[in-house]
C-alpha cells in the first residue's frame, strides 16, 4: 500500500467508531435535549464534503475542554500551549513523539473525559454519595417529570426518534445489564458501565443491541442498506444516488462489499457487531496513525515539536467556535 492508501484504511476504521450512538439519560431539567451520547474520539467530523476536517483532530488529541480552550486562543497562543503539551507526550524526553507515545497520550485523554462524565452525573444523580445508586432513585431523578406529564404525551417521539417510556425501557434494561451483582443498585464502576458500555467487554452486547434498534426502522430484526445510509445521510425524497455526495456512494460500496459478510443484502447481529465493534480495531492507535501521516514531513514515522507546530491546526485548531465560556484546564501546563 502507498502512504495515501494507509491513511484511508485508517479513518474509514475512525469514522466507523465515530458513527456509533448509544443513549444515555440525562438529569431531569435537560429531559428536553438530546439524549444520545456520543462514545467518540471527536463530535466533529472527520471529513466535511471529502476535505479533512482539523477539528476531529483538535478534540480527539486534546479532549473536548482543551478544544475549547484551544479555539479562543490565537495561534501564537495555541503553539505555546501546544509546545507544552508536546513536552508531556513525549514521555523519554527524546525529542521526538512516536506513534506510540501519541497513542498513548489520546488514550489518557480519553480515559480523563470519561472519569470526569462519570463523576459528574454520580454526583448529580447521588448528592448523598452513597456507595450504591439505586434504580429507583436514579429513575425518579431522571425521569420524574414524565408523572406530571398528559399521558398523550408519554407516546410521542422526541427528538431522537423514542417515546419517554420507550427510554426508560432501554435504561433500565441497560442498567440490570450493568448490575453484575443483580441487587438493583450501581456502584460507581458498574455505573460507569452504564453510562458507557462501550468500553466493558460485557457490555457490549447492549452496545450493539442498541444499535440495531436504532438504524433498525422496520424492526425486523436486520439493516438494511437503504437503513444504513438513512441513518448517515438524509437526503432530499427526490434525490438520487447520482446528486449523492461521494461520501455516501462511499459508504454504500463499504456496505455491500465489507460490511454485508455474507452477501444477503442486509447486516445481522453478528456483521453489525464486526462494524462497530471490531475485533482487531484500537481507535487511540488510528488515530494516532493518522496525526503521524498529516505532520511527519520528513517521513521518519516520528514527530519533533517543529514538526507538530508546523501543523498545529491539525492537532488543535484555530478557528473561533460558538462554545461559548471555555472551561480551561491547568493540569496541562
Amino acid at each position: 500500500m502507498q502512504g495515501r492508501e494507509v491513511v484511508v484504511v485508517v479513518v474509514a476504521a475512525v469514522v466507523v467508531m465515530a458513527m456509533m450512538e448509544t443513549v444515555t439519560a440525562k438529569p431531569a431539567d435537560e429531559e428536553k435535549k438530546n439524549r444520545v451520547y456520543k462514545e467518540k474520539l471527536s463530535d466533529e467530523e472527520h471529513f466535511i464534503n471529502e476535505e479533512h476536517n482539523p477539528d476531529y483532530d483538535h478534540e480527539a488529541f486534546l479532549g473536548e475542554d482543551e478544544a475549547r480552550t484551544f479555539d479562543q486562543l490565537t495561534p501564537e497562543e495555541s503553539k505555546d500551549r501546544l509546545s507544552k503539551i508536546v513536552d508531556r507526550i513525549d514521555l523519554d524526553k527524546n525529542g521526538g513523539v512516536t506513534e506510540k507515545e501519541l497513542q498513548i497520550w489520546i488514550e489518557y485523554t480519553q480515559k480523563r473525559y470519561i472519569n470526569d462524565d462519570v463523576k459528574r452525573q454520580w454526583n448529580t444523580n447521588n448528592p448523598e454519595n452513597k456507595e450504591v445508586l439505586h434504580w429507583e432513585d436514579y429513575k425518579n431523578r431522571v425521569y420524574g417529570f414524565i408523572d406530571n406529564m398528559d399521558p398523550s404525551d408519554l407516546d410521542s417521539e422526541e427528538d431522537d426518534g423514542m417515546t419517554y417510556q420507550e427510554m426508560v425501557k432501554r435504561d433500565k434494561r441497560r442498567w440490570e445489564k450493568a448490575d453484575q451483582d443483580g441487587d438493583s443498585a450501581l456502584t460507581i464502576e458498574e455505573f460507569t458501565d452504564f453510562l458507557h458500555p462501550e468500553e466493558s467487554d460485557h457490555m457490549r452486547p447492549i452496545v450493539v443491541l442498541e444499535t440495531m434498534e436504532d438504524i433498525d426502522k422496520d424492526k425486523d430484526g436486520k439493516i438494511s442498506l437503504e437503513e444504513y445510509i438513512g441513518d448517515m445521510y438524509r437526503g432530499g425524497a427526490d434525490e438520487d444516488e447520482s446528486e449523492e455526495p461521494a461520501w455516501v456512494s462511499s459508504e454504500r460500496e463499504q456496505f455491500t462489499q465489507f460490511r454485508d459478510k455474507n452477501k444477503d443484502g442486509v447486516m445481522d447481529e453478528e456483521e453489525v457487531r464486526g462494524w462497530i465493534i471490531p475485533d482487531d480495531y484500537n481507535h487511540a492507535e488510528a488515530e494516532a496513525k493518522h496525526l503521524i501521516y498529516e505532520a511527519d514531513s520528513d517521513g521518519d514515522r516520528e514527530l519533533t515539536k517543529e514538526e507538530i507546530l508546523d501543523k498545529y491546526d491539525v492537532f488543535v485548531g484555530s478557528q473561533a467556535t460558538d462554545f461559548g465560556e471555555a472551561l480551561v484546564r491547568h493540569d496541562e501546563f
